[in-house]
């Protein structure tokens, strides 16, 4: 039998598979909100609300006070989390998100940054990876919190069907859903804590996949 010739063409190997991006080992969830009795049914508080119904269905008790926010860690489909409402306003919640990130460690990437957005449709939600605060706040408090505009949110939409003037904004945003709108707010707190879900589970880009599609069919 004759020597191989080796000459002959070699088969290339396949490339390496690029390496996944690695989930954070512990998320920092914050719902953007005010505190205090006169506040809570406000759209302005979505994202307080939001944290709630996922502490209530996860067991965690927001409670402890620390990093000038009230915080509960505990699991979330399989993921640590950081469950945290600050106690600051709204305007000032950048300092309080700021103080959590660093009490855990945590780079920017593991937060997930829930609250109201006027920019959008009532019920609508839209999933971001960055951005900037399109004139929202509490959020440009954060971004300058957290030293970035680079770590996910999770916008739930409280437009009405007619146009809000500027300068009726903040009234909007501070006064309780009248009865009518209670339970459609209900259900988008809901939906809003299936989307931290998913995006907890399955991943960002999935999570965008589906819950920004619904904002595109609307």
């Amino acid at each position: 039998m004759s020597a191989p010739d080796s000459s002959s063409p070699k088969i290339p190997l396949p490339a390496p598979a690029a390496p996944m991006a690695k989930a954070p080992a512990l998320w920092v969830v914050v719902g953007l909100g005010n505190p205090g009795a006169d506040y809570a049914d406000t759209p302005h508080n979505l994202g307080f609300r939001v944290i709630a119904r996922l502490a209530e269905a996860a067991g965690v008790r927001v409670s402890r006070p620390e990093a000038r926010s009230l915080t509960g860690l505990g699991e979330i489909e399989g993921r640590r989390v950081v469950l945290a409402t600050p106690l600051t306003y709204m305007n000032l919640s950048g300092g309080a998100v700021g103080e959590l990130l660093k009490k855990y460690e945590a780079g920017r990437e593991a937060l997930l940054l829930v609250f109201d957005e006027l920019s959008l449709p009532f019920g609508s939600i839209r999933i971001r990876e960055r951005g900037s605060a399109g004139g929202h706040n509490g959020v440009e408090s954060v971004i300058d919190g957290v030293g970035s505009p680079e770590f996910t949110r999770i916008r739930l939409g409280i437009a009405p069907d007619h146009p809000v003037a500027p300068e009726h904004k903040a009234a909007y945003v501070l006064k309780a859903f009248p009865k009518s709108w209670k339970e459609p707010a209900e259900e988008l707190v809901d939906r809003g804590a299936e989307a931290v879900r998913m995006l907890l589970r399955d991943g960002v880009a999935k999570a965008m996949n589906e819950f920004n599609r619904q904002v595109e069919r609307s």
